[in-house]
C-alpha cells in the first residue's frame, strides 16, 4: 500500500513538503512521484533508488524539489520549494520493484508493474 499525504493551498513561492508511506513490501523498491495537472497527462517529477544514494528528476524541478527517503520508515518525501503555479496538480507516488538500472522511475517512465498511490492535490495560488 502506498499511502500519500502533504498537500494543500500554497502561494507561489512557497514550499510543501509531501510523504509517502510504503508498506514493508516496499522497502527496498525504486519509488518516484509523478503528478497529473487538470487536462494533461502524467507526468514524472522525481525517483529515488532503494538505498536512497540516487535519484532523478525532471529538468523542471531540478534545484527547487528534492526527493528523499527514510528507509525506517518506510516512507519517501517530496520536498518542494519555490513553487510555482504550474506546478498545481495531483501529486501521485509510484513503486517499482526492478532494481535502479532496470527500472522506467528511473528514466522518467513508469511501466505495466508500477504500482500506485492515491493522489495528493497540490494547489499552487499565484
Amino acid at each position: 500500500q502506498l499511502q500519500a499525504s502533504g498537500g494543500g493551498l500554497v502561494q507561489a513561492g512557497g514550499s510543501l513538503r509531501l510523504a509517502c508511506a510504503a508498506s514493508k513490501r516496499y522497502s527496498s523498491y525504486v519509488m518516484g512521484w509523478f503528478r497529473q495537472a487538470p487536462g494533461k497527462e502524467r507526468e514524472f517529477v522525481a525517483a529515488i533508488s532503494g538505498t536512497a544514494h540516487i535519484t532523478h528528476y525532471t529538468d523542471s524541478v531540478e534545484g527547487r524539489f528534492t526527493v528523499s527517503r527514510d528507509i525506517t520508515k518506510n516512507t519517501v518525501y517530496l520536498r518542494m520549494t519555490s513553487l510555482k503555479s504550474e506546478n498545481t496538480a495531483l501529486y501521485y507516488c509510484a513503486a517499482d520493484s526492478s532494481s535502479w538500472v532496470r527500472s522506467p522511475l528511473s528514466s522518467g517512465n513508469y511501466g505495466p508493474r508500477t504500482a500506485w498511490g492515491q493522489g495528493t492535490l497540490v494547489t499552487v495560488s499565484s
